[in-house]
């Protein structure tokens, strides 16, 4: 089966001025998704995870290694056919967006038709199946910058939606939301997921989520894939602690059996966050 995205020990470097020698680098990055799965990116501040999904958005171009969508080098690809496959979902909109929530999930459709103006009535299908799918048809007409913060979180999911990705990205998709917006987020991609079967690569700090559902987890530090393997291999506490400098302990959710992570308090260092980890396991 052809993995729906492919990195082949993908490597680049930030351009930096010469007296620069702590310039960030990703550096020998390699694994694959294969379609269906959900897969979750995590690792401390500057490890790498960013500059990973702008590697697999061509944002960037690796400096060597390939990426690969669906078997075909990214390189190769126009823009427009990458933003087909692979859509983004940010943190949250920039302030004062002046559109409607209908208005901003067709512009999902863009990559579909670039140069048009006007929307196709394949276009309004797309976009309505999209709100339908996140439970936001009944606020098409309101402005995006009068709703709540899960409300807006489930509208730029629909506009990713609507541009009937192959990969869908999503960079932190819980952040600044309460905990009833980030359990509605998460069951939402539980369901689309496995609705529609689209592949799902989160990135994200919350160790538990990533937990809750992932198939797999990747585990960055100091721009290297440290490990890669289902939540049980990953979210082991003498790693974590390396990894993040902290003390960590992982414990059991009754029921699920998944795994726990908890901070170990008083926050004693075990090591320097940042530092170079073992290599990928």
């Amino acid at each position: 089966m052809t993995p729906v995205v492919e990195a082949r020990a993908v490597a680049f470097r930030y351009p930096s001025a010469a007296s620069d020698r702590r310039a960030f680098a990703l550096d020998d990055v390699s694994f694959a998704l294969s379609p269906g799965e959900i897969a979750t990116v995590i690792g401390p501040n500057a490890s790498g995870k960013t500059t990973l999904v702008r590697l697999l958005s061509r944002v960037l171009v690796p400096v060597r290694g390939t990426i690969a969508l669906e078997g075909e080098d990214v390189a190769r690809l126009v823009r427009a056919e990458v933003a087909r496959r692979v859509a983004v979902v940010p943190q949250d909109v920039p302030a004062g967006f002046p559109y409607t929530v209908e208005e901003t999930v067709l512009m999902g459709r863009l990559p579909h038709g670039p140069g048009r103006f006007f929307e196709t009535p394949e276009d309004r299908a797309a976009a309505v199946a999209a709100m339908a799918a996140t439970e936001v048809t009944a606020l098409a007409a309101e402005p995006l910058a009068r709703l709540s913060g899960g409300e807006r979180q489930r509208v730029i999911l629909a506009r990713a939606l609507a541009q009937r990705p192959r990969l869908l990205v999503l960079d932190e998709p819980t952040a600044h939301l309460d905990l009833r917006h980030q359990v509605e987020v998460v069951a939402l991609l539980r369901r689309l997921n496995a609705e529609s079967g689209v592949t799902v690569l989160l990135v994200s700090h919350d160790l538990n989520l990533a937990a809750e559902v992932s198939h797999r987890i990747l585990l960055m530090a100091a721009g290297r894939l440290v490990r890669t393997g289902p939540p049980d291999a990953v979210l082991d506490a003498t790693l974590l602690e390396s990894v993040y400098g902290c003390r960590i302990a992982v414990d059991r959710r009754p029921g699920s059996h998944r795994p726990e992570v908890h901070l170990i308090w008083p926050p004693r260092a075990t090591s320097s966050p940042g530092a170079r980890p073992p290599r990928a396991t």
